[in-house]
């Protein structure tokens, strides 16, 4: 009876040791597990600071590139597109005043063979009126041609004074045309017709001539 009372009382001791044992080491389990994680979670809390200012860093100067890139590029178009508006104006000028110049040329090619063409015209008449007259008189049927294309009373042309109806009797034949088809006026009315274009006037402001009547006389021709 008495044995069977210590051996519970010793049983009972041992319990209590090994569950003081277990508790403590528990206990002690559980700090190092608590304490552990504290340590690896700061690290990884570190590591992912770094992490994230590194990637954001490298975001940044990404961005901060490709923005530079993006504005180089507008730059770049826009002088590309200023370049070819400045070309495009270029050859725009150059075509005007090529086209000027060559319009000019024309003109003056075509005015200078409208005064080759009156002048040819005016030895014609003369010839035809004052051929057998001394060279005065020659002048003089030229200086009237001259003074009815400037009076405002007659056509302001040498072609149109000349062939005007009822005017001139060379004109009136036909004869006019056949000398100036031939070139068959001489070459003094030919002078004469440059010297009376030339301002050279013997006859004054006189609009008419013919063989008789009056006014100043210049070889067979009465001037008035």
């Amino acid at each position: 009876m008495k044995h069977n009372q210590n051996k519970r009382v010793f049983i009972g001791l041992y319990a209590a040791t090994a569950s003081m044992m277990l508790l403590t080491g528990f206990t002690s389990l559980a700090a190092e597990k608590d304490a552990e994680p504290a340590a690896v979670r700061q690290v990884n809390v570190q590591e992912e600071t770094i992490e994230w200012e590194f990637s954001d860093i490298v975001a940044g100067v990404q961005g901060e590139a490709f923005q530079e890139t993006r504005e180089a590029a507008e730059a770049a178009q826009i002088a590309y597109q200023q370049k070819v508006e400045e070309e495009r104006k270029a050859a725009e000028e150059a075509a005007r005043l090529e086209a000027e110049r060559v319009a000019a040329e024309a003109a003056a090619q075509a005015q200078a063979q409208a005064a080759e063409q009156d002048k040819r015209l005016r030895a014609a008449l003369i010839f035809g009126e004052a051929g057998n007259q001394p060279y005065e008189g020659q002048v003089a049927v030229g200086a009237v041609v001259m003074n009815r294309v400037n009076s405002g009373v007659y056509p302001n042309s040498i072609s149109e004074v000349i062939y005007q109806s009822g005017q001139f009797t060379p004109a009136m034949t036909g004869w006019l045309d056949s000398v100036l088809a031939s070139g068959g006026y001489t070459d003094s009315a030919m002078q004469a017709a440059e010297d009376a274009l030339a301002g050279s006037n013997p006859v004054g402001n006189c609009l008419y001539f013919s063989t008789g009547g009056y006014g100043m006389q210049i070889g067979d021709h009465y001037f008035h």
